[in-house]
């Protein structure tokens, strides 16, 4: 590796690091209460005065600040093994429709368990979501060995998306009242409500499916290179392919089930983090686009907080805003490339 490259890679993991902090500092002190670094150091050293602020400290902006650090983090990553896997630029959890069948399966669960009394576990979420993230992967599958071209591939996913979408919205037509205003809150993507028990289990999700996300980036390395150049240095492609599809559907059913559907971060994220690095090697991404998409959520959701306070606006909203120019710039570039290349 020569010194340009090298100091281009820890520029760059400063300056998303550095964005983590600075971005998780000022969530924690925005908001319809202002309360400042200084207040907050008094808050946690136990002065009398300062209650108030502990607890909207610790018992809100907190957790809901660990949740879209680690839950974007989580989203980025899902988006790049993903792009990886299609070797398509615009796949993402999103894009692809699975989301939506991980919506689609939370929703089933939520309205049938809540509408008989029953306590919905944040384990039960995740299965859920998980189930429904592999059944749209799998059609995803299949559709992908028929279809050619990255645009059709995007739409097979946005049919998918819209199919779920459509069976959920007739699920929430026969729940009661109360469980359609929990229903449509948590749809629109949001991290609002985290507590620290969600916080929990989420990071021990996350850190288990990154840790496994680290052991297959040297194959993933030589995948990026080819199948058939994969299968020539004793990659088993068959094994590797499943790994991928299940580690992103964890990913992704972890966000589903407690944010909702959050749209663009995994399909910009990755991109920017590697137009930043310079490289796609696995062992720089994988870090690399857990702190983007870190950085990416946690600035869009204190827009989302602040940005027409006291009104809320979803983290969709503000994700597309910022993550739909990004693919519409890469999209554009793609087809400038091929036109240049075309003879």
């Amino acid at each position: 590796m020569d010194k340009h490259r090298k100091y281009r890679y820890i520029a760059a993991f400063c300056m998303l690091g550095a964005g983590v902090f600075v971005f998780f500092v000022l969530y924690i002190c925005m908001g319809s209460v202002e309360i400042s670094v200084r207040e907050m150091m008094r808050a946690f050293a136990g002065v009398d005065d300062m209650e108030t602020k502990r607890r909207i400290l610790w018992d809100i902006r907190f957790p809901r600040a660990m949740a879209a650090l680690i839950l974007g983090g989580a989203l980025a990553l899902a988006g790049y093994l993903l792009q990886t896997f299609f070797h398509n630029p615009i796949a993402g959890p999103f894009v692809l429709g699975i989301s939506s069948g991980a919506k689609m399966t939370v929703a089933l669960v939520m309205i049938f368990l809540m509408g008989r009394t029953v306590r919905v576990t944040s384990a039960d979420l995740i299965a859920a979501a998980f189930t429904g993230a592999l059944l749209s992967m799998g059609v995803v599958l299949l559709l992908s060995r028929r279809v050619r071209g990255m645009s059709m591939l995007v739409v097979c996913g946005v049919i998918i998306g819209y199919i779920c979408s459509a069976v959920t919205e007739l699920v929430v037509t026969f729940a009661e009242d109360a469980d359609i205003v929990n229903l449509h809150n948590w749809s629109r993507g949001s991290f609002s409500g985290m507590t620290w028990e969600n916080v929990k289990v989420m990071a021990a999700v996350v850190i288990v499916t990154v840790f496994l996300v680290f052991r297959i980036a040297k194959p993933l390395g030589a995948y990026q290179m080819g199948e058939t150049y994969a299968a020539g240095v004793g990659v088993n492609l068959r094994l590797l392919r499943a790994g991928i599809v299940i580690l992103s559907s964890m990913l992704s059913a972890c966000i589903v089930a407690f944010a909702g559907p959050v749209s663009f971060v995994g399909i910009a994220a990755p991109h920017l983090v590697k137009k930043l690095l310079g490289t796609a090697e696995p062992l720089l991404m994988i870090p690399a686009c857990f702190l983007g998409g870190s950085v990416f959520c946690l600035f869009c959701d204190l827009l989302a907080r602040t940005m027409l306070a006291p009104t809320e606006l979803s983290i969709s909203t503000v994700t597309a805003i910022f993550g739909a120019p990004v693919v519409l710039w890469m999209m554009g570039r793609k087809h400038a490339d091929r036109h240049v290349n075309d003879p």
